[in-house]
């Protein structure tokens, strides 16, 4: 099993910060933004991963990161020419990297203390599908993709941003898909916003059956979303560092 993390995008909520850079490079206390995604990555027994950005800023990941040999991992990296295409066109990148392996995907500015790990193992090992993360957020997930799932744990409906939710459950920027997921891609449309919605793409799994669900333990934080989530993720990571817990 294969990753990549996604490290595009416009980043305009966080304006006038990403005018001279791009959001994953910011800081999070004592490391750049995207540190985090690929130390999830190696905790998770992933050994190869893509990173995808625009072809402006993909030369800073490449001096930063080179082969990703300090992370334990072989890192490539791919140009997203379109910056606001969506996240199932970054993730669609990934095709000639992957192969017919499934693949994790991380959205580089997703903070969180989840181990991926036992995760991987029991995707590599079904059949085909998705899985989806997500994490409980009562006050606050119509800001988000929100999944609903039955009594027994089955997802029954992923919708974005909804007005009114059927869930307290935020879909995050983690997922895990199989080789279907560049045919559904190719058959997606743009969305009124005009990009490539992950949430239609998971919902071409949910249409076959085939897309479960994890929620999340500990704590998870889009850090790319605002300048208070940038903070919240500062001050988060520097309590674990100083406890000793990271």
């Amino acid at each position: 099993m294969k990753g990549t993390i996604l490290a595009g995008g416009k980043a305009t909520r966080l304006r006038p910060l990403t005018w001279v850079t791009n959001k994953h490079l910011l800081p999070v206390y004592n490391k750049p933004m995207i540190f985090y995604a690929l130390e999830s990555m190696a905790r998770a027994g992933i050994k190869e991963v893509l990173i995808t950005s625009s072809v402006e800023h993909l030369p800073h990941f490449i001096h930063l990161l080179k082969s990703g040999h300090d992370f334990h991992l072989k890192l490539n990296y791919a140009i997203q020419e379109d910056a606001g295409g969506g996240i199932a066109q970054a993730v669609a990148l990934a095709e000639d990297f992957a192969g017919k392996e499934k693949i994790l995907v991380i959205l580089g500015d997703n903070i969180f203390t989840h181990d991926l790990s036992k995760a991987v193992v029991e995707f590599e090992q079904q059949g085909r599908g998705a899985k989806v993360f997500a994490k409980k957020m009562p006050t606050d997930s119509k800001q988000y993709g929100v999944i609903e799932l039955d009594k027994n744990g089955k997802v029954i409906s992923i919708e974005e941003k909804p007005e009114h939710p059927k869930s307290d459950l935020a879909q995050t920027g983690i997922y895990m898909y199989d080789s279907q997921v560049y045919e559904f891609i190719r058959e997606q449309k743009p969305s009124t916003r005009g990009e490539m919605e992950v949430t239609d793409l998971n919902n071409k799994y949910l249409a076959q059956g085939t897309v479960t669900c994890e929620i999340m333990d500990g704590w998870w934080i889009d850090a790319g979303t605002s300048y208070d989530e940038l903070l919240r993720a500062n001050n988060l990571v520097a309590e674990l560092i100083k406890t000793g817990n990271q």
